[in-house]
């Protein structure tokens, strides 16, 4: 197969010919059809996530169709047209045991703990309890929900518990932010989006935010909407979103962590005297299991939620690599998709 892959962090990777892989006991292979270019992926290829072994194959949110069924598998077959979450979870644990796969005690994740989907084919372990079934919804769509999308939903809908009339803040309009955007506007918030590019408060706009504003006017927060957020998202993950997410908080207001604060850049620092004072609620949201897609996937399909409209550009696998190594600095607003 044809494939991104990088032999030392932080060199330019490259497109090579590799093996293909074999559906494991339990697993699949799929064909990718359609991968998200995310952060996530650079901050892998900067060395900051102690998963990956190199050499390495980065991507982690696809949709394509199964190519090779492993044995043990049952009532999956080649042909369907599938995505999965970027967790793909043992099933067993006391965890899944629960239906919390997205902290799965054993959790796998293609294009961290394994090989990912910047490539023509790549596994999904536990087939029975990662794999999504596809409906008429075409693969690019499909591959924005594997992270970003079905993150924000359950930031929003599950750890967020965001209500109609709500003041909901956004900071940082990435994938995520942009997701968070249009999920809390069409639950009837009213969202605040938060970014320094104005070419991504304006996709915000469009989105559905009712309010945009540049990053230096944060502070503007809590006038804006007569006292603060009662829901804030910190989309980007800094030291710097953090705070302002907090700090924009009305009492007994909750803040949900999305964005990415890796250990290897410094852990963050919470300003804890806010939430206790203010008997703030501190919730971090990771992925979604794929038996959540059901509250998902039909709200996709009936045009209630647009995804689609946050992909802004496809790219080949030959220019993946660049634009992975741009993911450090600005980029352009919405998501990119990698077609093999």
């Amino acid at each position: 197969m044809r494939a991104v892959s990088y032999e030392r962090f932080g060199e330019l990777p490259r497109v090579r010919d590799l093996p293909d892989p074999e559906p494991p006991e339990g697993g699949v292979v799929v064909a990718v059809r359609a991968t998200g270019l995310c952060r996530s992926d650079w901050h892998g290829w900067r060395g900051h996530d102690p998963d990956i072994r190199l050499p390495h194959v980065p991507g982690h949110e696809f949709a394509g169709v199964i190519a090779a069924v492993g044995p043990g598998v049952e009532g999956w077959r080649p042909g369907d047209r599938v995505t999965a979450p970027f967790v793909c979870a043992c099933g067993t644990c006391p965890a899944c045991r629960t239906g919390d796969q997205q902290v799965c005690h054993r959790q796998r994740q293609p294009g961290f703990t394994d090989w990912g989907s910047f490539a023509e084919l790549v596994v999904v372990p536990h087939a029975m309890t990662n794999l999504v079934r596809l409906g008429d919804l075409d693969f690019r769509t499909a591959a924005v929900l594997g992270c970003r999308f079905a993150t924000s939903f359950r930031a929003v809908a599950h750890q967020g518990r965001v209500r109609a009339g709500e003041w909901v803040a956004v900071h940082g309009c990435g994938g995520v932010g942009l997701s968070a955007v249009m999920i809390a506007a069409a639950a009837g918030a009213r969202v605040v989006a938060i970014d320094v590019s104005a070419a991504a408060l304006e996709l915000a706009a469009r989105c559905g935010a009712a309010v945009t504003l540049d990053a230096a006017r944060a502070a503007e927060l809590r006038e804006v909407t007569g006292g603060g957020a009662h829901v804030s998202i910190d989309a980007l993950g800094s030291q710097a979103t953090l705070t302002a997410s907090i700090e924009g908080l009305r009492r007994r207001g909750r803040h949900v962590q999305v964005g990415l604060l890796p250990a290897a850049t410094g852990r963050g620092s919470v300003p804890m005297d806010l939430v206790v004072a203010h008997e703030l609620e501190i919730l971090g949201s990771h992925g979604m299991p794929a038996h959540a897609y059901a509250g998902l996937l039909p709200l996709v399909e009936s045009g209630r939620l647009r995804p689609a409209e946050l992909i802004t550009g496809e790219l080949t696998l030959e220019a993946a690599p660049a634009a992975l190594a741009t993911m450090d600095g600005p980029v352009p607003p919405g998501i990119r998709v990698i077609v093999p």
